[in-house]
């Protein structure tokens, strides 16, 4: 069964999209941080996965703390899709 995934379907808001399906696994945390660290307050970064990154969450929450707002916007098996906003 293919999942309908959010990431394939544009969205009027300036948001950026990440999609860390298409990254190898040894380079997906390195990329996701540098994408995070390029973003100003009040971007948001759109991730998209095919599974639910509890252990990068972990890692982003000790890195940013506050100043990244999390929200899924899709919680489905193989369609994950979460916002990732700098706040001040």
């Amino acid at each position: 069964m293919q999942h309908l995934h959010a990431c394939s379907n544009p969205t009027p808001e300036a948001l950026y999209p990440f999609d860390a399906r298409g990254i190898a696994k040894r380079f997906r945390h390195a990329a996701i941080f540098g994408a995070l660290d390029a973003l100003q307050v009040g971007e948001t970064m759109r991730f998209c996965n095919d599974h639910d990154p509890l252990p990068l969450l972990a890692q982003l929450q000790q890195r940013y703390g506050a100043h990244l707002d999390i929200e899924y916007k899709q919680r489905e098996p193989g369609a994950i899709v979460i916002d990732f906003k700098v706040v001040g």
